[in-house]
C-alpha cells in the first residue's frame, strides 16, 4: 500500500513530504547520488526529461528502476544497439490470423519511466522517433495517435568516453531534455558503503511505493498552476540566458526554450523546499543542469579548456539577483 497515494487537496507541504519520504526510500538503494535523485524529482514534477551522462557501472540504470519503484509507476529499459528501428520503439502493426486484420503491439515506450540506455547508439532515424514521442507525449503509426501514459518521463544514458559504434546527438535534439545531469565516479567512502550494499543484497530494486500515478499527476498540476513566479523573477531568468547568448566565448547560446526549462524547474524546486513561490535562489540552483547542454563554445574557446558551466557561472556572477 502507498503512503501518499491520496486524491487530498495538494500543496506545498504535501509535496515536500513526498520528497523527503521519496529521498529517504531511495537513500536504501542508491548510495552518493543525491543529485540525481533531485534532478529526476524536479523533471517528474516539471513534465520534463533528463540526460544522464557519466562513465558506465555507476548505477544510472539501477537508479531509474528504485525511482520507478519508489512512485509504483511502469518502467522499461531499452537497451539502444546500431540496427535499432523506430518500430523497435514505438511499436509496429502486427496481423492478428484469427480476426484477419492488423493491430497495433506498443512498443517498450508505453510505460510512465522510459530508461533509454546509451542513446547515442542508436541511429538518427531511431533518435528522431524517440525525441518526437518525448516531445508529443504520443506516437502515431499508420495514421492513428496513440497517447502515451501520464506521467510519461524519458531518462536517457550518454557515455562520454566511447565513440566507436556511436550516433552523438546534435546538440539542438540534446536541447530537447530539459535537464543534463553529469555523473561521476563514487568518492572512496561512498564505494565503500555500496560495497557493503551488495554484502547484504544482490537485489537491484530496493525501495518501496511511497506515492503512484495520481499523487504525481496531483503534483503536476499544483507546480504547473500553482506557484507563483514574480515578474522580476521571470526578468532574471531572461536576463541569465541573454548573458549567457552575448558571450563572446559562445557560439550558439540558449534559446527560449532553455528560460521555460530554467522556469519550470525553478517551479518544482521551490516546492520540493516547501514554498508555493519561486525565489532568485531556486533558479541559481538548477542552473547548470537546465542549461549547460544548450550552449556551444567557438572551437578556439573550447580547445582553451573553457566549459558551458564556466559561461553559466559568469552569468551567475554578474546578473543581480532581484531582491
Amino acid at each position: 500500500m502507498t503512503v501518499y497515494d491520496v486524491e487530498e487537496i495538494v500543496d506545498v507541504d504535501f509535496i515536500r513530504q513526498v520528497w523527503d519520504a521519496v529521498k529517504s526510500e531511495m537513500r536504501k538503494a542508491i548510495v552518493g547520488m543525491d543529485h540525481v535523485i533531485e534532478a529526476l524529482f524536479i523533471a517528474l514534477l516539471s513534465e520534463g526529461h533528463i540526460l544522464l551522462e557519466g562513465p558506465p557501472g555507476v548505477a544510472k540504470t539501477m537508479a531509474a528502476q528504485n525511482f520507478a519503484a519508489c512512485l509504483n509507476m511502469t518502467f522499461r529499459r531499452i537497451q539502444m544497439v546500431p540496427d535499432m528501428l523506430p518500430s523497435d520503439l514505438i511499436g509496429t502493426m502486427v496481423y492478428d490470423q484469427q480476426e484477419g486484420t492488423f493491430k497495433f503491439k506498443k512498443g517498450p515506450i508505453f510505460a510512465n519511466i522510459v530508461l533509454i540506455d546509451e542513446i547515442n547508439r542508436a541511429p538518427p532515424k531511431t533518435q528522431a522517433a524517440l525525441l518526437e514521442a518525448m516531445e508529443e507525449r504520443a506516437v502515431t503509426v499508420e495514421g492513428v495517435t496513440y497517447p502515451l501514459p501520464r506521467p510519461f518521463l524519458v531518462l536517457a544514458t550518454q557515455n562520454p568516453i566511447e565513440l566507436e559504434g556511436t550516433y552523438p546527438l546534435p546538440e539542438a535534439q540534446v536541447s530537447r531534455f530539459m535537464l543534463h545531469v553529469k555523473v561521476d565516479y563514487p568518492s572512496p567512502e561512498e564505494e565503500l558503503e555500496i560495497l557493503k550494499l551488495k554484502l547484504k543484497t544482490m537485489e537491484r530494486v530496493l525501495t518501496k511505493p511511497v506515492a503512484g500515478v495520481r499523487t504525481v499527476l496531483a503534483m503536476q498540476k499544483f507546480v504547473r498552476e500553482k506557484v507563483y513566479v514574480d515578474e522580476d523573477v521571470l526578468k532574471y531568468i531572461r536576463d541569465l540566458v541573454i548573458a549567457i547568448r552575448r558571450d563572446p566565448r559562445v557560439l550558439l547560446g540558449c534559446s527560449p526554450r532553455a528560460s521555460i526549462a530554467l522556469l519550470m524547474a525553478a517551479k518544482s524546486y521551490a516546492t520540493m523546499c516547501g514554498r508555493d513561490y519561486v525565489i532568485p535562489d531556486d533558479v541559481k540552483h538548477v542552473a547548470y543542469m537546465a542549461l549547460r547542454h544548450r550552449i556551444i563554445l567557438k572551437p578556439e574557446v573550447e580547445l582553451a579548456g573553457v566549459t558551458p558551466e564556466d559561461v553559466i557561472r559568469t552569468a551567475l556572477e554578474s546578473i543581480s539577483p532581484p531582491r
